[in-house]
């Protein structure tokens, strides 16, 4: 008889390795599934690494994937640390990229060394605002976050169409329904030349560092992990809840619009109504394969945005489809659902009376 036990402690170890060990074997359960409809299983595996790294290209494009990913992980990994549960990356991203757009299309023209900031905090307080409604519907009415959030995505994209069939519609844009390009002097600047890798990566570690000493080093961060932990408690300690869930709301959605000024800024230079290709929905899966250690998650966005670039590479060497990618994404999750019931239970044999 196998029984679940509590653990008293869970290994250091354990807690390491599970991100790791789940990553292994979201691409293990892929690789037999290829194998299982007929496709070469080896080829296909080496076929995702070459083009997740394996030349300075391939190395540079899974970075440029990556730089949003870490974005929004970021913002999943803050809030779920104070059981926030925003589930509405995607709209805080448009809402940031959008507010770029406004800024740097012209309607202020400052050095870059001014623009570029400027930028950056107007993408970052569009994204805050985008989440601050479902925070307070969650702190004073109880509205549960996970349905307010999932819809403000369609209602931020909507009105994101309307902006740009509309008064933010570029004129020199042959009727495309695009934004006016980004001057500039409010580009991020490329890292490698001729490559797309630019300047919103080093923001984006930047901000891992930052987030990692807020939330282990600071007071608003133990308030955070307090509430995270058992609101009711933290409200009898005198820790001020509600304040602590708006200010969480805020970063959280600041982080998630970084992501939109990296992809408007850094990359693509205006905004259209495809910018991401849901970055604020793998962004969850960032945070959960990170186990929401802000630290643990550059290197889990690289890993997702390296299966996500070496798909392609393998989709068009073998015909097999791009969703490839989204089925490891998914197994990842799953995976890490399962690592973390391990790292909190034990397995006991118990044998029969």
């Amino acid at each position: 008889m196998i029984r679940f036990e509590p653990r008293s402690e869970t290994p250091v170890v354990l807690l390491v390795m599970m991100p790791v060990i789940s990553a292994c074997a979201a691409l293990a359960l892929a690789l037999v599934i290829l194998a299982f409809i007929g496709a070469p299983a080896e080829r296909a595996a080496g076929l995702l690494l070459q083009g997740a790294a394996g030349s300075v290209f391939a190395l540079t494009e899974t970075l440029t994937r990556a730089t949003p990913l870490i974005f929004t992980g970021l913002a999943a990994a803050v809030a779920f640390r104070a059981k926030l549960w925003n589930i509405g990356a995607e709209g805080q991203l448009y809402a940031g990229a959008l507010a770029a757009a406004a800024v740097g299309s012209g309607a202020i023209t400052l050095p870059p060394y001014l623009m570029i900031p400027l930028i950056c905090l107007a993408g970052a307080a569009a994204g805050a605002l985008a989440l601050l409604g479902p925070v307070l519907l969650k702190a004073r009415l109880s509205v549960d976050e996970v349905v307010t959030t999932l819809l403000f995505n369609f209602i931020i994209l909507l009105f994101v169409q309307m902006m740009l069939e509309g008064p933010m519609k570029d004129p020199m844009g042959m009727g495309w329904p695009q934004t006016a390009p980004i001057i500039d002097e409010g580009m991020l600047p490329k890292l490698i030349a001729q490559m797309r890798l630019h300047a919103g990566i080093l923001i984006a570690l930047g901000m891992v560092v930052l987030v990692h000493v807020l939330i282990n080093r600071t007071v608003l961060g133990f308030e955070m992990r307090a509430v995270g932990g058992n609101a009711s408690a933290a409200r009898f300690a005198g820790i001020p809840v509600t304040a602590t869930l708006v200010k969480t709301g805020l970063i959280s959605g600041a982080l998630a619009g970084l992501a939109g000024v990296s992809e408007v800024a850094g990359l693509k230079g205006y905004l259209t109504s495809d910018l991401s290709p849901g970055f604020g929905y793998s962004g969850i899966v960032v945070a959960m394969l990170a186990a929401l250690n802000p630290l643990a998650v550059a290197p889990s966005a690289i890993f997702i945005a390296g299966v996500l670039v070496g798909a392609d590479t393998m989709s068009r060497s073998l015909g097999i489809s791009s969703y490839f990618a989204d089925l490891v994404v998914s197994l990842a999750l799953l995976s890490v659902l399962i690592g973390s019931l391990f790292t909190r239970y034990r397995l006991r044999w118990i044998r029969a009376a």
